[in-house]
């Protein structure tokens, strides 16, 4: 049989267990059915064959986004969203013009939403600390439109007064379990909720409409197309997202992917975690949920499938809210504060829960970001595949900033996993010392302890924390450098080329149960391709992030191409 397509002339990076590299590849009916050499290839061309001359490029397995809100970050960017990420923005008085603008071409008190700000990038933030995005920065250009603006991270969110009116937060509104209302010093409501108050602000606004949900999910399957990804994680769909992002991480969004599967349109292939329970669930909410959420397997896994669950152990290290076995640098507290349990019974509550889901049979990814949490979790994966057995379990925690010499011990004894997000690094390094101490800001997200210590390792973007684009992230472990500044934090934690490529293809794949069919370019694996200009194995790391990616294929199907033969 005749190959579909076949590659020459390039330096085709197979991501096999010797990470060899070949100079051709052909793909017949959506199969990798030869690598090597031009001799290897040639008697699969026929007169249907689309040959392309490499002529130097790089051929990749597609890209693995392993943690990435495919919903979300639809509807976090322009132009179902406003863009107040960096460099769209560099100051408050930024912030305003863009909602000015937007005053403008919306009618009267119609909602106004916006996502990406970061106190790390703008001016006056930067130059004064204490000085916070306010309700007064916003209500000037918009008294009448009530503004809800979402922060970089998702753990913060910014309204105007005109939204805490229509919302009914005043002076004597008490914060929901985890979350808190930033007031002033006369105790009036500034405009900023973090963590779980930010619920104050999705209850009141109206949940994603269907349309909504698939504008979004086209959207990003577009942007990824033409970024070269291929597979994807959404880290957490189901009832706990329901008061997320207006629902964008909801169930619904679940039934809106099975749909676009059903009419042929998911041009990435998709594994998800359920979410039963927010982050201040208790571990009862959290059983009593996922029964309830029954047999959820789909048709088609190789294009969708439900990989596991997801669970909240604690919060986010800029907000404070990262559970630390020492207290942070800025005055914060190195325990837990999550509902206000103490840590015994968070312990104990994140235990039960993983107890509970492992016997089940589920995989689980933790989100977890402070070191004590990570040591938590971890035990409890120990725990739990000790009291009950289960080959290849495939648990893993979700960001591991800080992962400790003993939790990375306990995850490869086990054959557990770790996603970190190098483009987080990227974006926070330059004032990560601000929040933890330069000792610890070195350290966060240790690819290179992680590796040495046998941990398989994914990486992610968790956009729309980050934009999507593994370029940057594979930079990033290999120079840690910031994004504003430059400056390199913790060189020790480098890792090589190889090993960067790893985490987004064959060790993503790993996490996704699929390693054994995709995720490098062998015969007989699934024809996945990225194809990047110019020669990735010898390019400066500082060049990667702009190399244009210029063509990508999923099962063989071309879903983005602006190489010319």
């Amino acid at each position: 049989m005749y190959a579909d397509l076949v590659f020459l002339g390039g330096q085709v990076v197979t991501v096999d267990a010797e990470f060899s590299v070949a100079s051709a590849l052909a793909v017949t009916g959506g199969v990798i059915s030869a690598v090597g050499g031009r001799d290897d290839v040639a008697p699969l061309v026929g007169p249907g064959t689309r040959v392309v001359d490499l002529r130097g490029a790089t051929l990749l397995p597609g890209i693995n986004d392993s943690h990435l809100h495919g919903c979300a970050f639809g509807m976090a960017t322009p132009p179902l969203s406003l863009d107040l990420g960096h460099p769209a923005v560099s100051c408050l008085a930024d912030v305003a013009e863009v909602v000015h603008e937007a005053v403008g071409r919306v009618p009267g008190g119609q909602w106004i939403t916006g996502h990406g700000w970061d106190p790390g990038y703008l001016d006056e933030c930067v130059s004064d600390p204490s000085r916070l995005p306010s309700r007064r920065d916003l209500d000037a250009v918009s008294p009448d439109h009530p503004v809800v603006l979402y922060s970089f991270s998702g753990h913060a969110t910014w309204v105007n007064s005109k939204a805490l009116e229509l919302i009914g937060i005043d002076r004597h509104t008490v914060a929901p379990p985890g979350g808190a209302i930033v007031v002033d010093e006369a105790g009036e409501p500034t405009g900023l909720l973090h963590e779980g108050a930010q619920a104050l602000v999705q209850n009141a606004l109206p949940s994603l409409s269907r349309q909504e949900r698939t504008a979004a999910i086209r959207s990003t399957l577009a942007t990824l197309a033409r970024l070269g990804v291929t597979s994807y994680t959404e880290p957490g769909l189901g009832p706990g997202g329901d008061g997320i992002m207006r629902g964008a991480l909801g169930a619904e969004t679940l039934d809106v992917y099975r749909r676009l599967l059903a009419d042929g349109e998911l041009t990435a292939r998709l594994g998800v975690l359920l979410l039963p329970t927010g982050m201040a669930s208790t571990a009862e909410e959290f059983t009593r949920t996922l029964i309830a959420l029954g047999d959820s397997g789909d048709a088609d896994p190789r294009r969708l499938a439900i990989l596991g669950v997801k669970i909240f152990a604690d919060g986010i290290v800029p907000n404070k809210t990262a559970w630390m076995h020492e207290p942070y640098v800025g005055g914060g507290c190195g325990s837990l504060c999550v509902g206000g349990e103490t840590d015994a019974e968070r312990s104990a509550e994140i235990d039960a829960m993983i107890r509970y889901a492992h016997a089940a049979g589920h995989q689980l990814g933790v989100h977890v970001t402070g070191d004590r949490a990570i040591d938590t979790v971890a035990d409890a994966f120990a725990a739990a595949m000790a009291e009950h057995p289960r080959p290849d379990a495939r648990h893993y925690v979700i960001h591991g900033d800080f992962l400790t010499a003993h939790s990375m011990k306990v995850l490869a004894a086990h054959g557990f996993g770790v996603n970190m997000n190098p483009t987080i690094k990227w974006t926070v390094a330059d004032m990560e010392e601000e929040f933890v101490g330069a000792g610890r800001a070195a350290y966060a997200w240790p690819y290179r302890d992680a590796i040495d210590a046998g941990v398989r390792v994914a990486s992610g973007s968790d956009a729309p924390v980050t934009y999507p684009d593994w370029r940057q992230g594979v930079a990033t472990m290999l120079l840690r450098e910031s994004k504003a500044a430059g400056r390199v934090s913790g060189p020790e934690q480098r890792i090589g080329l190889a090993e960067a490529i790893r985490t987004y293809t064959i060790d993503a794949a790993w996490q996704d149960f699929a390693d054994d069919w995709k995720g490098s370019l062998e015969p007989g694996k699934v024809a996945d391709l990225c194809v990047l200009d110019g020669d990735l194995l010898t390019a400066d790391p500082h060049d990667i992030p702009e190399m244009p990616v210029v063509l990508t294929v999923m099962d063989g199907q071309v879903v983005h191409d602006t190489l010319r033969d």
